[in-house]
Formats: structure tokens, sequence, C-alpha cells
């Protein structure tokens, strides 16, 4: 086979090459190699197999290659080989059930299936003209997200949180228990450890069959950790364009931008906010407004950010917000208190829930948090006993239905809720709160 390919090499000798000219941190420069950004390349080494990279930038005469690996072993003079000018990956059904690497290679040690379609990994968004409007509800399995903060097929919502507050559990429920045809997960930057925890003990097998997981674990270089947020849209966009509503998890934008800031440090980028460089924040929107519903089908984006130091206005959070559909906030104060799942509904926002959900709805879910807010603002004068009962009609209500409320908000993790049975729910809690109030009057 080798012969085959050197006598192929020989009789097509023409490839734009180029030389390794200096290293210097995490990046190769390379003399006299116009090859275009994103380029996928190969760096020769005085021993072993090439080092693949990725063109990230340009320096003078000089072509900038950040590469997937180490660049141990590489000299100057090595000769640097234009791969493939466009990043594409191949895609198919039987990537159904099966786990992927950062650079869309399988991990879980079978049989590569045959892939037939090709897609780009960075394409283009949808036009803001052809995206078809949210009016159907996705359900996640989740009461409190289906009652109270309903989320459209087609949507982008933010889950926000500090470390060790619940994402990765709250991701395997609704992977698990949605209504979506397929579940894409990316998993940027976690612990080699909790990716298989993940699986089994979060996701299940049941769940993996319907599901595309790709894993970037954070000793990986950080263009691969980078790379694996964009497999994964790909192939979400590839089940979408194919009549399917898929639930596309990504595990976190945090960890993808931190990659980005690594990246545009080592290309020379200058750091702007608190150390990340522009090239951020543009590539933000580039991934977050590739989710989102077409005429074909639908891509629900789920999109957790690990909050600094639990301030939710450190700059990822808030530029992630920003161009967002909705966001959810888990509070470490509720999960301190055994409260599961610890969304602090007051402080979360769903803005497609008015074109989903009925008016019904609606109306029991503003009940409902207008209970919670008068609660929580009140809570020091109860807890200390210094309210007066019938004071305040309204706060009577949220004292006399606390537990009733906490019930409806708490899920076991091996709970499945159906969309239409959070809704349920949520009616018969106004229903007991309409009754309460009349035995008073």
């Amino acid at each position: 086979m080798q012969t085959l390919i050197d006598q192929v090499r020989r009789i097509l000798p023409f490839a734009l090459t180029g030389r390794v000219s200096r290293i210097v941190g995490l990046t190769a420069s390379v003399a006299d190699f116009p090859a275009p950004l994103g380029a996928l390349c190969a760096i020769a080494r005085e021993s072993g197999e090439s080092i693949r990279g990725e063109v990230v930038g340009f320096h003078g005469d000089e072509t900038l290659l950040v590469p997937y690996g180490d660049l141990a072993g590489v000299r100057r003079g090595n000769e640097v080989t234009l791969l493939q000018s466009s990043p594409r990956m191949p895609v198919g059904e039987r990537l159904l059930g099966r786990v992927l690497d950062g650079r869309g290679r399988f991990l879980d040690d079978r049989p590569a299936p045959p892939l037939p379609h090709r897609v780009d990994l960075q394409a283009e968004p949808t036009p803001p003209l052809r995206r078809p409007r949210i009016d159907e509800p996705l359900g996640t399995g989740i009461r409190a997200i289906d009652a109270l903060l309903t989320c459209g097929k087609g949507q982008r919502l933010g889950i926000f949180s500090g470390s060790g507050v619940g994402k990765s559990v709250l991701l395997g429920q609704m992977a698990q228990n949605s209504s979506a045809d397929v579940n894409v997960i990316v998993l940027v930057g976690e612990r080699g450890r909790e990716v298989g925890e993940f699986l089994d003990k979060h996701l299940g097998e049941e769940a993996l069959a319907r599901s595309v997981v790709v894993a970037a674990t954070s000793d990986e270089p950080a263009l691969v950790r980078l790379r694996a947020a964009w497999v994964g849209t790909a192939i979400a966009e590839f089940f979408r364009d194919t009549g399917r509503d898929v639930l596309l998890m990504m595990d976190s934008v945090t960890r993808f931008a931190l990659a980005q800031r690594e990246i545009g440090l080592a290309a020379g980028e200058p750091p702007a906010t608190r150390g990340y460089p522009p090239s951020v924040f543009a590539l933000l929107p580039r991934l977050l407004e590739r989710s989102g519903r077409t005429d074909r089908g639908s891509i629900t984006g789920l999109y957790t950010v690990l909050v600094e130091a639990d301030d939710a206005n450190e700059p990822i959070s808030d530029a992630v917000r920003g161009i967002l559909d909705g966001h959810i906030m888990l509070s470490r104060r509720l999960a301190h208190q055994a409260h599961w799942p610890a969304i602090d509904v007051l402080a979360s926002i769903s803005r497609s829930m008015t074109d989903v959900a009925d008016r019904e709805h609606v109306a029991a879910a503003d009940s409902l948090k207008q209970m919670l807010a008068a609660y929580q603002q009140a809570e020091d004068l109860i807890s200390v006993g210094a309210y007066q009962a019938g004071s305040q009609p309204f706060l009577d209500a949220a004292i006399a239905l606390r537990e009733p409320v906490l019930n409806f908000l708490r899920q076991p993790m091996n709970e499945s809720v159906s969309f239409s049975a959070a809704r349920d729910a949520l009616l018969a809690l106004q229903s007991l709160r309409s009754q309460t109030d009349a035995a008073k009057t």
C-alpha cells in the first residue's frame, strides 16, 4: 500500500508546500506557504508521523499554524504540506450512538462506519429572513423548565452557573427525556474521567442510541477543543437538514472561548476585555447563530456557561446572554439546600415562551413567579416571625402554598415529566391557590 502511495506522489508531485521558519510557543511560522485561513496542513517531523495543524493567521510573509498535537520533534526547515483548504468532515445516519473526538475520529473502539456525506465545519448561519417563527414547544423533561421557562423548537437557551451546581446532571436529564428526535452533545474541555461518567451515569444506553457525542478533554490542545464545537454544530446541521428536530447541548461555551483566547494570544492578538482577544467575541455569534429553525427542521441549542466566580456579568456570560433567546440560571444557594434541579426561576427567562405556550399556561406561570417573588422579598421577616398574617393577602397565599410550590420545582434525576404533564401540574397548582384564596375569604 505504501509503495502505491509513493508512486502516486511521484506521478502527481504538485502540492502547496512550505518550510518551518520558527516556532514560538504554540505556533509554527511557515515561510513560502500561502494557504488560506482555516486550512488543514501536515508538518513533517524528524521521526515519527507528521503532525496535523491549522492555519490561524499571518505575520508578514509567514503563515502561522497551530498544531493538533505536540510540536516536539519539529525543527526549522521541516516541510509543511497543505492537506485541505476548507475544513470538512464526513457525516451520516450511522453517527447515531457513537462518540467522537474533537477532530471527528471515533473514540468508542468500534469500527468506523461508512459516512457518505460531507459538511463544512464552519458553514454560514441561516439568513435571518429564511428563519421561520418559533411557534411550537419542545419538551425537555424538566418540569420547572417546561412549565415556567418553556422552550420552543429552534430556540437557543443558555444554562449559567458556577462549577459543581448540576449542569451535567441537568443536561443528562434533558438528553434522556426530551422530545427531540436527535441529541448532539458536545463536551468541550471536560475532565477526562467525566466523559465516561457522563455517558454511563447521566446519559445511559437508551439515550445514547439517539445521540451523537463529541468530546474534547481539557488536556487536549486548544485547537482540538475549539474544533469540537464546530464538529458538533456541523453534525447537528446535517440531522436538521434531514427534517429532524435536533437538541444540541454544548458544555461549555466558556471553555470554547478560553480555547480561542489561547489560540488568539498565541497568534499575536492583543488582549482586550479581561484578557480575551477580540476574536473571541467575533466567534461567539458565529457559533451560536447556527442553531435555530429552518424550513427543513430545527436545532434547539442549550449552551452551558461556566460563570466565573459566580459573577453573571463577567465578559463571556454577558456576551452570550445578549446573543441567546433566554437563560436559565442555576443557583449555588439552592444547590446547598439540596434543591434539584437548582434553577433560580426568578433570575431566568425564556424569550420565546409567550410564542409557544397558550394564554392559560403563561398566566399560571406568571402567577407562580409572582408568589415566588413575594416570598423572596419577605423571607427575612417570615424567618424571624415578624410577618403578621393577613396584612398582605398575596403573600399569605405564597406562605400557604410554599411546600406544594417547592415540591413542584424539585425533580429527582430519575423522574421523567412530559410537557403536557408539566403544564397540567402548573394549572393544578394555580387551582390550589384559587381554592386557598376562596377559603380565606
